[in-house]
């Protein structure tokens, strides 16, 4: 099997490959996170909701079935969650009305663009009546991400599970801890360090973008300049560019989608990585992977290489970002609604 040998700025990830092979061992069990280091592991909830993963399941699946769109925005909800705070659920609070905290809704990655929250309030209630107060909404997310890559044909793998939802939220974290599609390479391996994921987790994590679309505010800036100038980014295929701008004007349209690949728009492949190559890239921090830096341009070349291989790292690199600072133990809580903590 391929092991994974890139790392930021050249220096081995010799901690990477040690979890990568008890991974390949078996059941991955990660370690704990706050609260007591008790570990994550697959089978956490074997014998006190073992029907959890299943109603997860059938309810993504019907969610899938009515909105195709629905499998990315639901991995892309993990994404925003996890690098806020740690995998903690503290997405999905709404404003409490106590002024303790503001909704990270409201941030600007999330405002106008991340939905999904319906449907992890429908798994929530539904296994509320099945295990009451037993199931976190933060391993809910995870599960619903899990199964939306493999609903569009890409891997599955076991999630570790144990995490506690909290108590708060963080809109200044959402707004600068998150990558943005504008930011630099240098930025956005240093967004994804700070969580401790290397850069063939960023590369292979990027690959999530063979799924869903992004908002014409989110990519003008390639079709019209930096400054508005009307000048075409040079690492966009001119073809493409011309095309996009059809849909995304210099001024209005603000919230007109456009799929992330629209060769393969709902379909989890290795094609993110060929449009890379192509330069149809939709979004700068899609193309730089390709232009700024060697480590990531040789992993964009070996993913539109090797499907299997892609999905082999995107899924481990799941269950690396999936254990970022999670609440275990006595910390946090588990929430009875996902959008409001149980007490103020």
């Amino acid at each position: 099997m391929a092991r994974r040998q890139w790392s930021s700025g050249g220096v081995a990830v010799a901690a990477v490959l040690a979890v990568m092979s008890v991974l390949c061992a078996g059941h991955p069990v990660v370690p704990g996170g706050h609260g007591g280091g008790f570990p994550l592991q697959p089978h956490f909830y074997d014998h006190s909701c073992p029907q959890m993963q299943a109603i997860v399941g059938a309810i993504v699946a019907k969610a899938h079935a009515e909105d195709p769109r629905m499998a990315a925005s639901l991995l892309r909800m993990h994404f925003h969650d996890c690098f806020v705070q740690g995998c903690d659920a503290s997405v999905l609070l709404d404003a409490d009305g106590s002024g303790r905290f503001v909704t990270e809704k409201r941030s600007n990655p999330n405002k106008d663009s991340l939905r999904g929250f319906e449907v992890i309030d429908e798994i929530k209630a539904a296994i509320e009546h099945a295990c009451p107060h037993v199931v976190s909404c933060a391993d809910i997310v995870a599960v619903a991400a899990r199964d939306s890559v493999v609903l569009t044909g890409g891997p599955g793998w076991e999630v570790p599970l144990g995490r506690r939802d909290s108590l708060t939220a963080s809109l200044s974290g959402s707004n600068n801890l998150i990558p943005a599609p504008n930011d630099t390479l240098p930025t956005i391996i240093g967004k994804f360090a700070n969580q401790g994921l290397d850069v063939v987790d960023l590369v292979a994590l990027s690959g999530g973008h063979t799924i869903g679309d992004s908002r014409c505010v989110s990519f003008r800036q390639r079709l019209y300049g930096q400054n508005n100038n009307g000048q075409v980014d040079r690492t966009l295929n001119p073809a493409y560019a011309a095309e996009l701008r059809g849909r995304c004007p210099r001024s209005g349209g603000d919230q007109n989608l456009f799929a992330l690949d629209p060769i393969s728009q709902f379909r989890f492949d290795n094609q993110y990585y060929h449009n890379i190559l192509a330069m149809n890239g939709l979004l700068s921090s899609d193309e730089i992977l390709l232009t700024q830096g060697r480590e990531t341009m040789e992993l964009v070349h070996l993913y539109a290489a090797n499907q299997g291989l892609f999905f082999e790292h995107f899924a481990k690199s799941m269950v690396k970002m999936g254990n970022i600072s999670p609440l275990t133990g006595s910390a946090g809580e588990i929430r009875m609604n996902c959008r409001r903590v149980n007490h103020f």
